[in-house]
């Protein structure tokens, strides 16, 4: 879960740098704090501990715009994850501060945004997206058709995001990726032959009508959105995952996999090098050998 004090939220899970179970706190400099007065109230974000997850996507937009954060799963290794269970994994949870029960992680915690001065507390990728998307920033200076656009677009990769999952798990969650392999083999071709080209022409194709605007660096206008940090995301997972397949696709899709990619992964390179960002494994994004391109 994600919770804001000052300047701050928690969330989620996963990439490929060495997991770490310990987020520190790291506080913006004088110029951020004054930019970013949206957030005062404190915020925490609550997420699965040691991997990126969907938790991620949230956890880019704070990076993107300079903010501190609490991730409790991975800043308490001992407690943080109950407290992340009890407020999003609990059947027995009807509600807390005023707010209906969480389904499951990622979530936001807001102190003092919600009803009569208690938290406010949402959860579902997108929803938080959204949320953070207004408070930071992320949805272009074009009014309200660019916050639009940015929606759809990172709505767009979300989906992308699903179907990537289920090429290790695609009859049952509940099941071992062994339970299901051969099922798992036929998605795994069918999602790198048919939708990877499908998703990625389509973020192409956005990418050159913004152009004249980005110079193909961004999606949406002239700065970055969390459109871009969650296209990003999810390609930079899929490069983990099917390292072969995204290699040879470079020279089809340059615009996306050269100029956007590396762009967008300079604006984040602090963070990326840093020991907040948490290492692939056994999340999202998996490195199956044999589901990935074989020649």
């Amino acid at each position: 879960m994600v919770e804001q004090r000052p300047h701050s939220f928690t969330h989620h899970q996963q990439q490929q740098h060495t997991p770490s179970a310990h987020i520190p706190k790291w506080q913006p400099n004088k110029n951020q704090r004054a930019k970013n007065n949206a957030l005062n109230p404190p915020t925490n974000s609550s997420t699965t501990p040691k991997i990126p997850g969907r938790g991620e996507f949230i956890r880019l937009a704070f990076e993107a715009k300079g903010i501190s954060y609490t991730d409790i799963a991975n800043e308490d290794p001992e407690n943080g994850y109950a407290q992340v269970q009890d407020i999003c994994i609990n059947s027995d949870n009807l509600g807390k501060e005023g707010n209906p029960p969480v389904f499951s992680p990622p979530a936001l915690r807001i102190s003092g945004a919600g009803e009569d001065g208690n938290a406010l507390i949402i959860s579902q990728t997108p929803n938080c997206l959204i949320y953070l998307g207004e408070k930071l920033g992320l949805v272009g200076n074009g009014g309200e058709q660019e916050k639009f656009w940015v929606q759809q677009l990172a709505f767009t990769a979300l989906d992308l995001n699903n179907e990537v999952h289920d090429t290790h798990h695609p009859v049952g969650v509940s099941l071992s990726y062994e339970d299901q392999k051969e099922e798992s083999l036929r998605k795994a071709k069918d999602v790198r032959e048919n939708r990877l080209p499908k998703f990625f022409s389509y973020f192409t194709r956005t990418l050159k009508w913004n152009a004249e605007k980005a110079k193909h660096r961004y999606l949406v206008g002239e700065s970055l959105t969390y459109a871009d940090t969650t296209v990003w995301q999810v390609l930079d997972g899929l490069y983990f995952a099917f390292p072969k397949e995204m290699q040879a696709r470079q020279k089809e899709f340059p615009e996306l996999l050269g100029t956007f990619y590396n762009s967008v992964k300079e604006e984040l390179k602090t963070y990326l090098e840093s020991n907040r960002r948490l290492g692939y494994s056994q999340g999202v994004f998996r490195h199956y050998p044999e589901l990935d391109r074989q020649s």
